[in-house]
This record gives C-alpha cells, structure tokens and sequence, in this order.
C-alpha cells in the first residue's frame, strides 16, 4: 500500500483501505491533500493485453501528473511515500505479510460497457474475501504469517461457472508404499508449491467481485474477469493439477497407469519417482543427480520451497533411518487430548470396553453431538497410521445421530488408551523381503444395531502393514462362512488394486496369498458351483472365484489365533490385543 496525490478534498477515516474523494462536498475539517490507493508489483499485473479504458475527462493530480482511470487500478503512484498527514489522526500502514507469489496474469481487465456488456454477458459473479492465516512446521511454530485473496465458490453453479471439478488424489496406501519403494533405494525429498492454485488457467468464464479494499472509486460496480484460478473456486484444484501434469509430461515423465498421481523418470538405468498429493510433492531417485536436476526443473516453472528429507507429509511424522522408517502422528496424539481435556485423564490398556458392548440405548441421555462427532473426526483422522484403534473408532462412528451417554464413555476409552499409547507408530524395517502376503476375517453378526458382519483386512509388503481395512457388510449373512467369503472378496479388490499399483515401481506379485481362518470359503472359492448355501450371495462378490483361477490370488487356510486380522473385526482383552498389535509391526519409537 502506497499513497497518491489527487485533486484535494475530503475525505473520511470511517473504514480501511480505498476512501472515495468527493470534489463537491463541503466540511469545516481541514481538506485533504492525500487518498490511500493500492500498489501493484508492477504495470503488467493484469496482462499486457489489457486495452487501457480512458474517461473522456482525464482528471490532472494535485502535482500535475496525469491519472488515467482504467478500471484496473493502473494508476501512477508515489512509490516512496511511506506515511501521510491526514490532518486528523495518523493512518497505520502496518499490515500483514501478503503472499507475492501470485503469477502476473492472474485476473484479467475489468469489461467496460463500450467494449463488454457486461449486464448482458455475465450471469453471475462470484464474491471475494480475505483470509488470514498462521501457518505452522511440525512443531507447531508459527513460521509465516499468510493473506490470501480467494473467491467465494459456494455461490457458483454447476454447468453455469464450472463443468468438470475432478482431480486425482494420492490415497494413503499409495504414500505408504511409495515410502517403502523409496526405503530400499535412497532418500526421499520433499517440496511444497507456493500458491500452486494460482497457476491453474480456468477454461470457464468467470468474474469476480473487486477484492474488499481494493475498490475502485470511479467503477464500484464493475467485476474483474478471472484468468486463472483463485483459491476457493471449484475448478481450481482441476486446473492446478492439469497444468503440473502437462509440464512433468513434457519434460520427459510418464504417468502411472494406476496412480494418475505418480510421475516416472528412467534414465540410463536409474529412476525417479515423484508423488503428487495436491501441492505437496515426495521424490527421490537411485540417482542424487536426478533429485537435484527435479528441483532445478521445478523451480523454473514454479515458485518452490525445498523442505530437504522427508520428515512431516499429510500429518504423518516421518523418521527415516539406516534400518528403516518409522510413521506415527504422536504429536497429534498430544493435540486431540488436549483439546478435548484428556491429557491428565487415568489411561486404559485397551481401546474397547468389552463389558459395555455398544448398543442402541434409547433410555439413555443425550449427548452433546457436535461434540460427539468432533470428537470421533478427530479420531478418524488418527487411523491414517494406528490400527490398533480402527475398529474401535469405526465401532462409535455408527453413533453419531443421536449419540447416548454410553456412546460417549466408548469414545473417552479411546482417548484414554491413546492417553497411555500416545506414542505408537508403524515400523518399516529395511530386512524383509519384498513380498505381498493379506489377511481376511470377519465377525459374524457383530454389529449389535442391525446385526451385519464386520469385515476386516490387512495388507503386507513382507512384515510392514501398508493398508487395512475395517467395513460394515451391507447385508445380513446368513452364516459364518457367507459373511468369511464377503471380506474375502473385500481382500481380494484390495489385493488387485495393490497388485497393479507396484506394477509402476516395477514389481510384479501375482498369485499372492490371502490367509483366512475359515476351510469352507475356500471351498467355495475353488469350487465355483452354485448350490442353496450360496446361490443367494450377491454376484459381485463371486469376482473372487474368478481371480482364484487366474492365479491372481490363491487362498490359504490359517489358524484363528495367528490371524492378525482379526484385529480389525472386534474387541479383544489385554493380552490378545497387545499380541495383535505386535504382530502387525507397531512399535514405540
């Protein structure tokens, strides 16, 4: 924010930024010689190609330079003037760090009604607000102070100001098993784009209300044609990630065939990966050479941050060292009980109570459910890496319509036992081999509500859990064996979709083995024949038959006891719940 002289006047300290000069008014203060106008990086903010729009009368400034009012605040303005005597009071400059990074064609020329009618070509236009923000490392130290301008994209319409919104997101899993490619490798990097939105260039055509602040005196009602994306616009995250993909793609990357969010790199023997999740991009390669040419690389098209090795990604602590990698989120841990005033509570062995099985309760009080389902969000968020509580959260998530007290004494037992666990994380040693190995079980009629099976499974890349699951059937099995043979199949789609994941990385795990506890689905799944105790099964889970003879998968018989996904299925004692736990590989740090 600067200052320029104009045609003396009066104006009024009423609110910040733009203040309107009225040449006719009359007031007993004392006229004022200045009027705070904003600054831009430099002339071509809003693009070259922007015709300038000229009034008929062209005022002259109090100094005898000439202003040209174009709607797109492209004035001349005294770029060293810092304060003004406004004959009053003083006017603050002070204001916060404001994000520069935007690309200089972000928002195109105000229309005028000479060259654009705008009352008869735009539909709608979409508000603007500023949002302020502290944004934080891992420690949860401010390091910058942030301002964005974003628009109000809630007001858009469908068909109307976007069309297509989808953008591919990197799922967990995929982070998981990319770290454990990496691990064998080399070091994984990581980077973070600022303003990444800001380089989505928008097909659609979009207008803007004038940024509060930043009015324009002599055209209030005129809007500013969007460029390209702003924050809070629906295709802005569509936009962001077309044009990242267009550039790897043209520098020599392919794109995983699976993963639309993994980009490859060969070169003379050695590879590069690089995972995309939004703006935050993981990399590494066989090569260090590789590594340090990708940063250059993105650097030149983008404005970057270069946060060194892999330490903190999607809110999971990163601990890589010589005989593996260590994941947990203790630090959210530590967050989550204080905000919910659990960190001097007594803490609990187990995170199910299994004398106090869940159930409907309608004699029950009410509970806060804001709180409730604030409490259980929280909780969900927590399971990206701590299975040993999925069940249990998933169990309380099925309450959260009308929530008893009983309900909420379930959740406070998780809390209670992430109270005296709050450091548990999932180890990934360097010393087993690679190979892919799944479990399946199932709890027969154990949803108390409705009486459906819970379906549990858990993935492995030698002894390192990449991906699990814990799902609600939705029908009611008949029998143990229907309600074994649907988390089979659950298993198995996990199992394809991993499968032709690693295909990327270059490996192939065919036939992989899913162990299960119960004889009589493999049974069913080897001998595929239609008979009364399976002919009412839906259709879509006989895929699994299929994929059976295909030696994509094969199925092996387990003892129950050896299971580990069992876990993921029910509550257990203490000491069955902590052989579980060990089993699947989570450790203190």
């Amino acid at each position: 924010m600067n200052y320029v002289p104009v045609v003396a006047g009066t104006f009024s300290n009423d609110s910040a930024g733009i203040q309107g000069v009225s040449e006719s008014s009359t007031s007993s203060q004392q006229d004022q010689d200045w009027i705070a106008m904003p600054i831009w990086k430099d002339a071509s903010y809003f693009g070259d190609a922007s015709p300038n729009i000229v009034d008929d009368a062209t005022e002259e400034s109090h100094d005898g330079s000439n202003i040209q009012n174009n709607g797109t605040a492209d004035q001349q303005v005294n770029t060293t003037r810092q304060e003004v005597n406004t004959g009053s009071r003083e006017v603050s400059t002070a204001i916060p760090e404001v994000n520069t990074a935007t690309p200089e064609d972000l928002i195109g020329p105000i229309p005028t009604s000479e060259d654009t009618q705008v009352e008869d070509q735009v539909i709608g236009q979409i508000g603007t607000k500023w949002v302020y923000r502290n944004k934080k490392d891992e420690r949860g130290i401010v390091i910058r102070n942030k301002a964005r301008l974003v628009a109000q994209g809630h007001t858009q319409e469908e068909g109307i100001d976007y069309d297509e919104v989808f953008a591919p997101v990197a799922r967990i899993e995929a982070i998981r098993q990319l770290n454990l490619m990496l691990l064998y490798w080399f070091t994984v990097y990581q980077m973070d784009v600022k303003s990444a939105f800001l380089y989505g260039q928008i097909e659609e055509e979009v207008y803007v209300c004038q940024p509060p602040g930043f009015e324009d005196p002599d055209h209030p009602d005129k809007v500013y044609k969007v460029v390209k994306a702003l924050y809070g616009l629906h295709q802005a995250p569509r936009a962001w990630y077309d044009t990242l993909a267009t550039y790897l793609l043209s520098n020599g990357f392919q794109r995983g065939k699976i993963d639309q969010t993994l980009f490859i790199k060969s070169q003379k023997g050695h590879i590069l990966l690089v995972q995309i999740y939004v703006d935050d991009i993981i990399f590494g390669s066989t090569k260090k050479e590789l590594c340090d040419e990708f940063e250059k690389l993105m650097k030149d098209k983008f404005q970057m941050s270069s946060m060194g090795e892999l330490t903190f990604f999607l809110g999971l602590q990163v601990q890589q060292k010589k005989k593996g990698i260590f994941i947990s989120q203790d630090k959210y841990v530590h967050e989550i009980l204080k905000k919910f005033n659990y960190t001097d509570v007594k803490s609990a062995s187990t995170p199910t109570d299994l004398e106090r099985p869940l159930v409907k309760d309608a004699d029950a009080d009410d509970v806060d459910e804001h709180l409730y389902r604030s409490m259980i969000g929280s909780l969900m968020y927590l399971t990206a890496s701590r299975p040993d509580i999925m069940f249990a959260v998933c169990a309380c998530a099925r309450f959260q319509v009308s929530p008893k007290t009983s309900h909420l004494l379930a959740v406070k037992r998780i809390f209670r036992y992430l109270k005296g666990k709050p450091s548990l994380g999932l180890w990934y040693s360097k010393d087993s081999p690679l190979e892919l190995v799944a479990y399946t079980d199932s709890d027969y009629a154990g949803a108390t509500l409705d009486r459906k099976s819970t379906t549990g499974g858990c993935q492995f890349l030698g002894n390192r859990l990449i991906s699990w699951q814990c799902k609600k059937q939705t029908v009611v099995a008949t029998s143990t064996t229907e309600a074994e043979y649907v988390a089979a199949a659950s298993c198995c789609g996990q199992v394809l979709w991993i499968q032709n994941q690693l295909l990327d990385y270059g490996y192939n795990f065919m036939n992989t083995v899913i162990y299960i506890d119960n004889t009589s689905t493999i049974c069913i799944i080897e001998n595929p024949v239609q008979h009364s105790k399976t002919k009412h099964i839906e259709i879509r889970h006989h895929f699994i038959r299929d994929c059976n003879t295909k030696k994509l998968i094969q199925m092996a018989k387990i003892d129950t006891q050896l299971n580990v996904a069992d876990l993921l299925t029910k509550g257990f004692d203490a000491g069955r719940f902590q052989y579980l736990v060990s089993s699947i590989g989570m450790l203190n740090p």
